[in-house]
């Protein structure tokens, strides 16, 4: 470990000297010296007192106030402006990096799936993270379910009851969906609740095993929403304040330490999932690069394909765009 990231971890557990740290570290009190001046230059302002360094009190949303306390093997690059983080992870992952969660306080260039755009201001969390998991590329998709569950248990520890739509979008609010068969682009603006947050993996790889991974999440923090498009909301808006960013983005990435690590057990993915979503029950219609399917969504098979009962039979669809539906005269 880093002198910076072994200093965050002491200063969570309250003063320390930095003698003792250097002792601890086999590092000169330079050295130590050195870490405090470059938090202090992130904006992190540790104090120094009788009894040794003290974090500060609130600590800002800045790469070391994510780190600080964080319970997960992930190093955080923060920016405070960049065109994409989803860009910039795999521009890290092209140079061989991994566990590295980069965070922005706005982007300019954002998108989503399909690469439609996504409104990404100042105020959010948006952030990217660099993996290299030892698994074979089919079972890649499971990351995806995995940011999904991370993201709506880091929004209901900030007092939003999030849900999930599948495959990865973060929804809250109500699920009156729209009427069977009527395609009206009014009627869509209730497709299972409001958006809070979205999400877009991308990987390389051969044909036995995961080179890279990246995984986005974009979450409407503290923005107005106003500021947003019709069908979505903020966890600003459904918490009725501020929401602290730096907690949040450390919650999702200890979910998601915590739930990766079980990608060689599905089935431990697959019913946090389960536990999390709207969608299953539901009468659903996914437009599928082969045509519509419509039925009722009635599980979810690895790594992530939705289980249709058409009426018909059993369709599982692996990618595509799901709408909650429901029967007209509902």
């Amino acid at each position: 470990m880093d002198t910076r990231r072994a200093l965050l971890d002491a200063l969570a557990d309250g003063p320390v000297s930095g003698p003792a740290l250097a002792a601890e570290l086999d590092v000169s009190r330079t050295a130590v010296w050195k870490a405090v001046e470059a938090l202090r230059e992130e904006g992190f302002a540790v104090e120094s007192t009788p009894d040794g360094y003290v974090a500060p009190a609130d600590p800002p949303y800045c790469a070391a106030g994510i780190e600080f306390g964080l319970d997960a093997p992930y190093a955080v690059e923060y920016h405070e402006s960049l065109p994409s983080t989803n860009d910039r992870a795999r521009e890290l992952a092209a140079e061989g990096a991994a566990d590295v969660a980069v965070v922005a306080d706005e982007q300019t260039g954002g998108r989503g799936r399909l690469d439609r755009e996504w409104v990404a201001p100042s105020g959010g969390v948006w952030l990217s993270l660099v993996a290299r998991p030892t698994v074979p590329p089919a079972r890649a998709p499971l990351f995806t379910l995995v940011a999904a569950v991370a993201t709506v248990d880091a929004c209901r520890e900030a007092g939003v009851d999030a849900h999930i739509k599948w495959p990865n979008d973060v929804l809250v609010g109500g699920d009156e969906g729209t009427e069977s068969g009527t395609g009206d682009a009014s009627a869509r603006s209730g497709r299972g609740g409001r958006k809070l947050a979205g999400i877009l993996t991308e990987m390389e790889g051969e044909a036995d095993r995961v080179s890279w991974l990246v995984v986005g999440v974009g979450v409407n923090a503290n923005l107005d929403p106003e500021a947003l498009p019709a069908d979505a909301t903020s966890l600003r808006a459904e918490a009725g304040g501020d929401v602290d960013r730096r907690r949040f983005a450390a919650t999702l990435l200890e979910r998601f330490a915590s739930l990766a690590g079980a990608v060689d057990e599905p089935d431990r993915i697959l019913s946090a999932w389960r536990d999390r979503a709207s969608t299953l029950g539901r009468r659903v219609r996914v437009e599928t690069p082969t045509g519509s399917v419509t039925g009722t969504a009635v599980d979810v098979e690895s790594p992530g394909a939705l289980v249709i009962d058409t009426g018909e039979g059993t369709r599982r669809v692996h990618a595509g765009d799901c709408e909650h539906l429901r029967d007209a005269g509902d």
